[in-house]
């Protein structure tokens, strides 16, 4: 199972990040952790200073806005 995080304060962009993935997920049938931060301790821990931020699998894959679908279709594929 693949584990995503989504960094950011809760922004209208980090949920329509979080959207998508679980939508992409639910579409490839593919199950997920998906996990939001908004401690921005934790954020800056990742190195993101620009959110929304991703990370999959503990590596960040994205940052600083919604990523494209897909970006977000190869990670859940992949």
């Amino acid at each position: 199972m693949k584990t995503f995080k989504v960094l950011g304060g809760g922004c209208r962009n980090c949920e329509v990040t979080a959207e998508a993935i679980a939508h992409a997920a639910a579409e490839a049938g593919v199950e997920i952790a998906l996990e939001k931060v908004t401690d921005m301790a934790e954020i800056l821990g990742y190195g993101v200073m620009s959110t929304p931020g991703v990370v999959l699998d503990g590596e960040v894959v994205h940052a600083g806005g919604v990523p494209r679908a897909d970006q977000v279709r190869a990670w859940v594929c992949d």
